[in-house]
């Protein structure tokens, strides 16, 4: 059962942190460019279901563990054209058929999963032959100066950040999953703390 924290807290920091202006500039560079039935990991809070292009896209699936954003994900805004459906279910136990998406978004997701390999190799399994797999994920910092600290503050971080892990490597990670990285941006996203804001974004094939 989920706490008083995790039901009431913890929802409104995530959305005052996955919400501001910089973090949906980094959203809006990835999630416009899905297309066909398309899969959202870990779709949280719905921030996303805004800047899909229903002209390209038929629907989204969303998958999360939580009950409370589930709910705050079914009632986010999007484009009427744009059918949604949102699951309960986790990205390392996808509750779907083999190569059964078009695209699947990953948007600060990998953070917060328990296997961040799992999760991936199942987003792998549902894509079709020729999908794409779009991310935009926050992670451990090339600097070693910033490195030193994320992993020195991990540890309360995680706890009060429903889970969150500072320290995971991403894109080196999606590379070790099987998948071709077709495109690949980084940078420290601005007006944010370095310690959470080294930012990889990309495009990668099966």
């Amino acid at each position: 059962m989920a706490s008083l924290y995790d039901r009431f807290i913890l929802p409104r920091l995530l959305k005052c942190a996955c919400s501001s202006p910089p973090m949906m500039k980094q959203r809006a560079k990835i999630v416009p460019k899905a297309e066909g039935r398309v899969l959202e990991l870990g779709i949280g809070m719905g921030l996303n279901l805004a800047l899909y292009d229903a002209d390209k896209v038929s629907s989204v699936t969303g998958v999360d563990p939580a009950a409370e954003l589930r709910a705050v994900a079914e009632a986010a805004p999007h484009d009427p054209r744009l059918s949604v459906k949102v699951e309960d279910g986790t990205a390392e136990a996808l509750p779907f058929e083999d190569k059964s998406f078009d695209c699947v978004v990953c948007t600060f997701t990998l953070c917060s999963v328990h296997t961040p390999a799992a999760a991936l190799a199942e987003a792998r399994r549902v894509l079709k032959p020729g999908g794409r797999l779009l991310y935009c994920e926050h992670g451990l910092a090339p600097d070693a100066d910033i490195a030193k600290w994320q992993r020195r503050i991990e540890p309360v971080w995680k706890r009060i950040a429903g889970g969150c892990h500072l320290t995971r490597p991403i894109t080196s990670a999606i590379e070790a999953a099987g998948f071709k990285i077709t495109r690949s941006d980084s940078m420290y996203v601005p007006n944010t703390p370095r310690i959470a804001g080294w930012n990889e974004w990309g495009e990668a094939t099966p």
